[in-house]
């Protein structure tokens, strides 16, 4: 075999290949493609000086007190919270005093809740002791030879109780709220075919003509009726100032508009505050006056009652309510009063809401979903079909004429808005929804602030309903009107007693069972579930 180096030699020598051996050889023999371990690195151990000791125990430092600083931050605000709702709790029942009411219903319900978490720890008790009666369709009684004991005969005792006095009391009632359910099912249905009717026939209020038009330069204010605008608000820091300066760049001529800001501040801070924002628009021109009571009564309902005393109010045909939180467009009353022109009939002329901060978390969206809801269909449909809604205490305009022929603002309930709806329809009245007219507001952050607006929004419904029952009875209001008020009133009384039928719903297999407080049975998923879907799933249409 040639050798290595003559390879790629064209000719190769012949001859009688010759071994030669080496010895001693001075050269040495290196493994390039060895293993990598022969070329590891040696790590060089490095101690730590004291500076850099130092520096990791301060480190180590400023996270225990950032944790402790977080722990301390944690357990503040929870103290804070129970303080506040301790105040609240004082606020509630120094209201209650003195209202003279409320008392006892306090009472009712702590003993209620009570006796519902004693019956439940005693459920649980027996449920842990393998006491399963209710596995069967049928309730099973052990007989007296069955008993294990004190506590066992106790339980017995309770079980031969709820199913021969309990128990058909509240199979009523669950009966009553499924149908309670159901008549909520389909007023929601109709609704929202009511709504899609309109959206298909495009149906909504116009204003015939242009009614601010004037041949007569000289005279062409005559075509701006006389208007006032009212701004309610109570300790509104915040938002005073915005809506003060949205109302007072209303495109209305001056001299056919005024604004009072009606201020029930307690804080003369915010008093002063009011008061300067108020003259620097006057000093602008613009007329506004501000009111404040020195004697708080009657809430909102007292406030505006007030303001309507005045004796300059008799000039003035018509009167737009916003509430602190309001900002209403420059051409809001362009948009609005021309609808009360050759309509003598029409009473309230009602835009909607819309929110600025409805994306600012999961509370505000609910919200919105919620509000949506009602503005889109409920509001709508009932304006359109029958000319009547409830009005939602602002961004809305009055004839003056109608709140005067209704009674005016009573101070019998804290739904003042409410109340002054319903009596100015039983009165013949007429209403009108704008749902392309929208004024902005903002709706609660914080579940401490909506808890707050949801408990003045639904206090007062069923004690009106109570004083408004007998006037709807015997009025001259067709029957589907009527069937109108009771229906607004039965989906507030429905969302309370629903609470109760639906207490713990547990999926199990094909069935839903409904665990209530004193009885135990299992119904068929399918409807009540599907009723549960229907009436959830009605509130995201259009939103």
């Amino acid at each position: 075999m040639a050798p290595f180096f003559d390879w790629g030699a064209k000719d190769s020598p012949k001859g009688t290949p010759v071994v030669v051996k080496m010895e001693n050889p001075n050269f040495s023999i290196v493994e390039i493609d060895g293993p990598d371990a022969a070329f590891k690195p040696v790590e060089k151990s490095r101690g730590k000086n004291a500076k850099q000791v130092r520096w990791v125990l301060l480190l180590k430092a400023n996270q225990a007190v950032g944790c402790v600083a977080w722990l301390v931050s944690i357990l503040w605000a929870v103290l804070g919270t129970i303080k506040r709702r301790l105040i609240f709790r004082q606020g509630v029942d120094v209201a209650s005093e003195k209202l003279g009411k409320g008392k006892l219903m306090f009472k009712i319900i702590k003993a209620f809740l009570v006796i519902s978490l004693l019956i439940l720890a005693f459920e649980v008790l027996a449920c842990l002791k393998g006491w399963h009666y209710f596995e069967n369709p049928d309730l099973y009684i052990p007989h007296a030879s069955d008993i294990q004991g004190l506590f066992h005969l106790v339980y017995v005792s309770w079980l031969e109780f709820r199913a021969e006095y309990i128990a058909p009391f509240v199979q009523s009632l669950s009966v009553f709220c499924v149908v309670l359910f159901l008549i909520q099912s389909l007023d929601r249905m109709f609704l929202c075919l009511g709504c899609l009717y309109i959206k298909f026939k495009k149906i909504k209020p116009t204003i015939n003509g242009d009614p601010f038009k004037s041949d007569d330069l000289e005279g062409s204010l005559d075509n701006y009726p006389m208007v006032l605008v009212q701004i309610p608000m109570c300790n509104e820091r915040e938002v005073y100032e915005l809506s003060i300066s949205a109302v007072c760049q209303l495109d209305w001529p001056k001299e056919r508009l005024l604004i009072q800001v009606l201020d029930d501040s307690d804080d003369e801070n915010i008093q002063q505050l009011i008061k300067a924002e108020v003259s620097k628009w006057r000093q602008q021109g613009i007329s506004i006056i501000y009111r404040h009571r020195s004697i708080r009564t009657g809430y909102k309902a007292g406030n505006l009652k007030s303001a309507m005393s005045c004796d300059y109010v008799k000039d003035y045909e018509f009167v737009a309510i916003f509430d602190a939180d309001f900002q209403p467009s420059a051409d809001f009353l362009k948009q609005t009063v021309p609808h009360f022109k050759d309509n003598p009939e029409l009473g309230l002329v009602q835009a909607r809401w819309a929110f600025v901060n409805k994306d600012e978390n999961l509370l505000t969206r609910l919200q919105n979903i919620n509000l949506c809801f009602h503005f889109e269909i409920e509001q709508q449909v009932n304006g359109v079909f029958f000319n009547f809604f409830g009005f939602n205490g602002t961004a809305g305009v009055w004839r003056i004429k109608a709140l005067e022929e209704s009674g005016g603002w009573l101070e019998r309930t804290t739904v003042e808005d409410m109340d002054i709806a319903v009596r100015a329809h039983l009165s013949g009245w007429k209403f009108i929804y704008l749902n392309d007219v929208k004024v902005l507001c903002e709706v609660p952050e914080s579940f401490e602030a909506y808890r707050k607006q949801q408990h003045r929004w639904h206090s007062g419904p069923m004690q009106l309903f109570r004083l408004c029952l007998p006037s709807v009875i015997t009025s001259k209001v067709p029957s589907v009107l009527a069937y109108i008020f009771m229906n607004s009133f039965e989906m507030k009384i429905s969302s309370v007693i629903n609470i109760k039928l639906f207490a713990d719903i547990n999926m199990e297999e094909s069935k839903l069972n409904i665990s209530l407080l004193f009885v135990e049975k299992t119904d068929p998923s399918f409807l009540l579930f599907h009723i549960i879907l229907h009436n959830s799933s009605f509130n995201h249409v259009y939103t």
